[in-house]
């Protein structure tokens, strides 16, 4: 245990160390390796699942859940707003995203002509306004509903964010800052979390790993009773730390899923998901 708790202090210097080197590539292989090195009883593949890759019961528990998923509903309810709903010009979903299928491992992904990172869900509303019609609430709703319904019709897709050119290194970067930078009356920063933390217990919940957060989106959540987005989840992250929650697609909040979702890469979608 020495041993390895001497290995895992190493490899967590030695990944901040190479944060610090502005090198995506290298910086998406110190996480990878730090994250193996701190599970490695969790097979590479099983970190999409979260907390249930880590704790026996709860994985036990999420798999009973499975059987009869609460999202369930979501994917049907999403499945009949992309297919049938008609813009004010009489356009369609289907116009700008075609059938739907496998449309989840395209996001997120750098728009060098405008200059940002573009979401599945800021695709979504995209679509919507240049078709005349007003765009959906980004975090619940409608618009969690699509996403739910095309995440699922992604699954075991794999994770191949592309990070290239100076525009987008520097998205990139500006995720990466965001997701380090401590924040809020509790002054924690995501990496106290979900890097540092990652596997302990904080009251009567254990925190998950970052490796594969993205996987898993939208995510219907008990404490909740619905489904939500992503970014419902940053603001919820910040409200728990008290700092002020962003609006659903804000810039840092797509930075920060754009750096999180090419640290992923290689791992498959598996989305819509489940959660305490």
């Amino acid at each position: 245990m020495k041993k390895l708790a001497f290995l895992i202090a190493g490899l967590t210097v030695a990944l901040y160390a190479t944060i610090l080197s502005a090198d995506p590539e290298a910086e998406q292989a110190a996480f990878k390796a730090y994250f193996h090195s701190k599970f490695p009883d969790v097979d590479k593949a099983d970190f999409v699942n979260g907390v249930y890759a880590l704790d026996k019961k709860r994985r036990e528990q999420w798999v009973e859940l499975e059987e009869f998923p609460p999202y369930e509903i979501a994917i049907d309810e999403g499945e009949a707003l992309f297919n049938n709903t008609r813009f004010a010009d009489g356009k369609s979903y289907g116009h700008c995203f075609g059938t739907g299928q496998h449309l989840r491992k395209k996001y997120p992904y750098f728009d060098s002509e405008k200059a940002r990172v573009v979401t599945m869900e800021l695709a979504i509303n995209d679509c919507r306004e240049k078709h005349g019609t007003k765009p959906l609430k980004y975090k619940i709703g409608d618009l969690a509903k699509i996403s739910a319904y095309l995440s699922y019709h992604s699954r075991g897709d794999v994770i191949d964010v592309i990070v290239s050119g100076p525009a987008a290194i520097q998205a990139y970067n500006a995720g990466k800052e965001y997701y380090y930078t401590k924040r809020g009356q509790l002054n924690f920063a995501c990496v106290d979390c979900h890097v540092s933390s990652a596997g302990k217990r904080l009251r009567t919940e254990i925190l998950s790993p970052s490796l594969g957060h993205v996987s898993h989106f939208p995510v219907y959540r008990l404490k909740w009773g619905s489904i939500g987005t992503l970014h419902r989840r940053f603001s919820g992250c910040n409200s728990q730390v008290r700092a002020k929650a962003q609006p659903g697609q804000s810039e840092d909040y797509r930075n920060l899923e754009f750096f999180l979702s090419y640290l992923s890469n290689d791992l498959e979608f598996n989305g819509p998901g489940v959660r305490r």
